[in-house]
């Protein structure tokens, strides 16, 4: 059975049970809460119908496309104590099993103050959309090419000159090289929306002012579970509200980004902590009556073992900035759009100067529709354009079912 007939059912139950009255509602509408508020639990689902994209604009880290999936969320907090929370996320995409998306403790030493300390698979430090990725806080269906879309980089395989990367341009969906493991495989994002990383993150807040750091095992476009490398990423952000409806923010990162075993296969032992990926982000949002504005700019560099001529030009630099908005027609009605971008540095091959991977542009436009208050139908277009891969140009339009509780 495919996963679009598994993921059938639950659409139709969806759209049924909206053309009940509200009284007579049976989808959950608010988190299911025991013992006294101790434990919390909620729910997120979004079905999405799309043409197939056979260029994998729209394919994530996990291999799946964002326009193409049933992706169902179950949340858990437990309480133990004024001080003391365990928080859970459990995931699964296209009936897979269930993975943790987010599972940490959260300490608060002091109940009067805005200061936690969370320790496990954590939720993101870096960028403002990292903290929009549920399908319910996304305005489209698509999202933003930075945090999304597969770039022909990998943690666990290396070039070994700049005319093996060449040959890679655009096929971020299924990269090969000869250094490190040589399947193929997909390569890594700017940022990922979809993995968060393990570590100690700790946020603290005021009424204008909200910092976050963290030390964790991953990098922003490579997160993980167990360290590969023996090295710690060290992020930060802080977002500033210097009026009402403004929101000024600034990331950046660090971290080792090249494996134990690729580094080792390139240029011998002890070197994996100088590959290092370190980003940069800069975001601003403005809301008022009916409109939203997000701007939000990344800068990502990468430093890969040098093995043979032709040499990489390094850092490789990859350059991203989004533009999105959304505007509320009539209560429970809204359109929205995006536009993005990615760009690339340049490297010399054998016969050629070109960009490391292929710059890529997209536009998406849609809009949605309350069918009652948790339960949204979005509707977009989206256009897709890159300098290189074996598809340059795709249309796509989708539709989405999101619901939660």
């Amino acid at each position: 059975m495919t996963t679009w007939l598994k993921a059938t059912p639950l659409a139709i139950a969806i759209v049924a049970a909206t053309s009940l009255p509200a009284r007579a509602q049976t989808l959950p509408s608010e988190p299911i809460v025991f013992g006294d508020g101790r434990l919390t639990i909620g729910g997120d689902a979004a079905v999405s119908f799309a043409p197939q994209d056979p260029g994998f604009f729209n394919y994530t880290d996990y291999e799946h496309s964002t326009l193409r999936i049933l992706r169902i969320d179950l949340t858990a907090a437990l309480k133990a104590d004024d001080h003391l929370s365990f928080l859970a996320d459990m995931r699964s995409e296209n009936a897979d099993s269930p993975r943790p998306y987010a599972l940490y403790a959260r300490i608060r030493p002091w109940t009067h103050r805005a200061l936690d300390i969370q320790i496990g698979r954590v939720p993101p430090t870096f960028g403002a959309f990292a903290r929009r990725t549920y399908a319910s806080d996304n305005f489209l269906i698509g999202y933003p090419l930075a945090y999304q879309y597969l770039t022909s980089l990998r943690p666990d395989a290396v070039p070994a000159s700049a005319e093996e990367l060449l040959k890679m341009r655009g096929r971020g969906w299924l990269a090969s090289y000869s250094i490190g493991d040589q399947t193929p495989y997909r390569g890594v994002p700017l940022v990922s929306a979809f993995t968060w990383d393990t570590g100690v993150q700790v946020h603290a807040a005021s009424d204008r002012v909200d910092a976050t750091a963290s030390v964790t095992a991953g990098t922003v476009s490579n997160p993980l579970f167990h360290d590969d490398n023996d090295g710690k990423q060290v992020a930060g952000r802080l977002a500033f509200r210097p009026v009402i409806g403004l929101v000024l923010g600034a990331s950046a990162a660090r971290g080792p980004f090249v494996s134990r075993t690729a580094a080792r296969g390139a240029v011998g032992d002890g070197n994996e902590g100088r590959f290092t990926q370190t980003a940069w982000g800069a975001d601003v949002e403005y809301s008022r009556d009916y409109y939203v504005v997000r701007v939000e700019t990344i800068l990502s560099d990468w430093t890969l073992p040098i093995v043979r001529a032709p040499n990489l030009n390094l850092p490789l630099r990859a350059f991203s900035t989004s533009v999105e908005g959304r505007y509320k027609i009539q209560p429970g009605l809204y359109v929205a759009a995006r536009l993005d971008h990615i760009g690339f540095s340049q490297i010399t091959g054998l016969t050629a100067t070109d960009t490391w991977d292929a710059p890529v542009t997209r536009v998406e436009v849609g809009g949605g529709y309350s069918l009652q208050r948790n339960l949204v139908l979005k509707l977009s277009y989206q256009y897709n354009s890159r300098d290189g891969g074996r598809v340059h140009t795709l249309n796509l339009a989708a539709a989405q079912l999101v619901f939660w509780f």
